[in-house]
């Protein structure tokens, strides 16, 4: 009797891990993105926005996470990252909310400016507190919870699709996926967690942006981020203009991609030990830039799809080949060089969709997304820059 008590008491300590609490908040981050980003055509055409239009608003929503790092960094410092992911969380959920409702573009400019503030900050504050939970644990785990990241990204993007398959409306899709997101996985996060301590006074400063090798390191994320953030963006709309798909099809489009990512970034670091770093990045960056040309060059539904799963793969590898590179730099601490190195690779994320916006409408949108084929083929260039030191 006393045993069973004990085995049931211990449960919800074994249910909600460290690992777990962190995987949560990774999966929440990815699912309130996907959420979005699987309605942009639908925002869009409520709006009127062209191309050039939405790639406008979208520039808003990246000053926002651009301003929100350093303030969300020392509140994680401050009072722990912990604590400082589950209640920015909150404020993302808010954030996707306030999109929905938006009734007019300057409104919806606001909207997206604090959803990329919080979307921002949360990302700061999470990848704090999964750094924690890996050194206390002293083995790899990044990998792991930007798999989860991807996961929750595909399964946001899913609810897209069933929400426009039902017609149902933007407020209403976004309230019921964002909170019951939110309730499952800030569940899964309520862990006592002691934050680490205090870095001592005389300890090395994060370098704001890379150098010296890094620097190179730091150009391979950034040309990677740049393809992770274009098709969280476009690659709804590409498939809507480009192949004539519907938008409960074309929301699909992200969720394959981000299922592909996820499926590499699992065995992710098997792959990399069996055929190692350097290989890995030129394999990751030849998939991502033969994905891209698929998707713009055949024309077709089925043939985007799979170019998307294609730069799925790739892209799934390269920012956790750069942050293992940065953290093994023999010239800087593993602190420093990471965070030097992520500041190339965020703002990739925020410069890719839109840079994309921009030349499709000088251009195309075919067009603009051959860049992303061009960057990636600079991975492979660059991938001996991955050699761990």
């Amino acid at each position: 009797m006393s045993e069973a008590q004990s085995d049931h008491s211990r449960r919800p300590r074994q249910l909600r891990s460290p690992w777990r609490a962190v995987s949560a908040m990774f999966v929440l981050n990815g699912a309130l993105f996907g959420i979005w980003a699987s309605r942009i055509p639908a925002v869009s055409e409520i709006h009127k926005l062209s191309p050039g239009g939405l790639g406008l608003l979208l520039l808003l929503m990246a000053a926002g996470a651009i301003l929100s790092f350093p303030l969300a960094g020392r509140a994680a410092d401050r009072i722990g990252a912990a604590h400082v992911t589950r209640r920015v969380a909150l404020a993302y959920v808010l954030g996707l909310v306030l999109l929905a409702l938006a009734p007019n573009l300057p409104l919806l400019a606001a909207a997206l400016f604090v959803f990329g503030a919080a979307h921002g900050s949360m990302d700061v504050a999470m990848n704090a507190w999964a750094s924690e939970v890996e050194a206390r644990a002293a083995r790899p785990m990044m990998s792991s919870f930007h798999a989860m990241f991807s996961l929750g990204a595909g399964l946001g993007a899913l609810s897209g699709y069933a929400a426009a398959s039902i017609d149902a409306q933007i407020p209403a899709h976004f309230l019921v996926a964002g909170c019951v997101s939110a309730l499952l996985t800030l569940y899964m996060a309520q862990i006592p967690w002691v934050a680490r301590p205090a870095p001592e006074s005389g300890a090395a400063k994060p370098a704001l942006l890379p150098r010296g090798a890094l620097l190179a390191v730091g150009f391979v994320a950034f040309c990677g981020a740049v393809g992770e953030g274009a098709m969280a963006d476009w690659s709804a709309i590409f498939l809507v203009l480009t192949t004539g798909a519907s938008e409960a099809d074309a929301a699909l489009g992200f969720a394959v991609f981000s299922i592909a990512m996820v499926a590499m970034r699992l065995i992710g670091d098997l792959v990399v030990a069996r055929i190692g770093p350097v290989t890995a990045g030129r394999l990751a960056g030849t998939s991502a830039s033969l994905g891209a040309l698929i998707a713009v060059g055949w024309g077709s539904y089925g043939a985007a799809m799979t170019g998307f799963a294609l730069m799925g793969i790739g892209y799934a590898l390269v920012m956790p080949l750069a942050f293992s590179r940065a953290a093994s730099d023999p010239d800087l601490p593993a602190g420093a060089a990471i965070a030097s190195v992520a500041t190339f690779g965020y703002g990739g994320i925020l410069i890719g969709p839109p840079m994309i916006g921009v030349t499709a409408e000088l251009l195309s949108l075919p067009a603009a997304f051959l860049i992303l084929a061009v960057l990636a083929v600079f991975i492979v260039i660059f991938s001996d820059v991955l050699r761990r030191s």
